[in-house]
């Protein structure tokens, strides 16, 4: 079985709700030479059938191998930029939408909930109710929330819950802490903005001391997990020699590496062999970013590209891992 757990949509209930409202909500869907377009913070890709029509993403599944698809909102429509009680019923939407879209398919598709992370009460709120109501098992958020690192005291309680859950988080890029015009050219915003917005979370998360007090929450990092399996090393070189890494944690961030769980979304079966090197067969998964077009064409066909994928690797990767973080091994 192959399981892709980095699969986006935008459900009807959040496209209608922003085609009766775009002010309320801060984003619009635009027409363009007869398509329609998401914009929100600029111009977003087509607004494809396969992000909000389940018998076009089923389609698409067949057609490249996947069996299973743990959908999730696309980062644009994250909306933590809104005022807590909109976030709030933005995500209610968004999470109700899902649910309605797995009900079509429960057979091929799994939903991850998303939470107003601007308002940390009513985040576990929403986070209570859709364990409750819709049993989901794992929960998308941004790596960074508004110029804030996830690891931010004021996030804390929330990830408590989570783990208390025993949900799991997938973490997604959608603005950079780093951001700036250097950013802006050559599309580089997502080239290098967001890998290197993951690798910012997980050193935030490593050494402020959170994995310490989060001993049991499981972190999915999109596209390979950014830098971080290249440069684990250095984390753990700078930690081990210099004062300022240490001030909230003694534990090496080379042993904190098992924390995290990461797709195989690298682009380069080289690098992805790397990435199963250094994490371990049990910490990654299918990761296909569909539908937008920074995912891969044929992503089993990626999978099998890795040099030297033994069976116990491709089974753990395609199927095992993602099994065990929803809940189903």
């Amino acid at each position: 079985m192959n399981i892709d757990l980095h699969n986006h949509v935008i459900p009807p209930t959040i496209i209608d709700a922003i085609t009766r409202s775009p002010d309320r909500y801060g984003t619009k869907i635009e027409i363009r030479d007869g398509k329609r377009y998401f914009n929100a913070h600029g111009p977003m890709a087509e607004l494809k059938p396969a992000f909000y029509d389940v018998d076009a993403k089923v389609e698409w599944m067949d057609r490249v191998g996947m069996d299973v698809a743990g959908i999730s909102v696309a980062p644009p429509i994250f909306f933590y930029s809104l005022s807590p009680e909109i976030g709030l019923e933005a995500a209610r939407l968004a999470n109700d939408g899902i649910a309605q879209m797995v009900a079509q398919r429960p057979d091929r598709l799994r939903g991850l909930a998303h939470l107003p992370m601007q308002d940390p009460d009513a985040a576990i709120t929403e986070l209570e109710r859709v364990v409750k109501e819709h049993e989901f098992k794992g929960i998308e958020m941004g790596t960074s929330i508004e110029n804030d690192p996830l690891a931010h005291p004021k996030f804390r309680k929330v990830l408590k819950a989570i783990e208390q859950s025993g949900c799991f988080i997938f973490t997604h890029p959608y603005h950079c802490l780093a951001r700036g015009e250097v950013l802006e050219d050559y599309y580089l915003g997502n080239f290098v903005g967001f890998p290197l917005d993951t690798t910012l979370m997980v050193a935030h998360l490593m050494f402020s001391g959170a994995l310490d007090e989060l001993k049991k929450l499981r972190i999915l990092l999109a596209h390979g997990g950014g830098f971080v399996p290249y440069q684990i090393g250095r984390f753990a070189h700078g930690h081990r020699v210099r004062p300022e890494p240490k001030k909230n944690t003694q534990t090496s961030p080379r042993d904190l590496l098992r924390r995290f769980y990461f797709d195989a979304l690298t682009h380069d079966p080289q690098a992805a062999r790397h990435l199963i090197n250094i994490a371990g067969q049990d910490r990654v998964v299918i990761g296909t970013d569909h539908p937008f077009d920074m995912g891969p064409d044929e992503p089993i066909a990626s999978i099998d590209a890795i040099p030297g994928l033994t069976t116990s690797e491709r089974e753990a990767v395609c199927e095992k891992t993602a099994k065990d973080l929803l809940g189903e091994a």
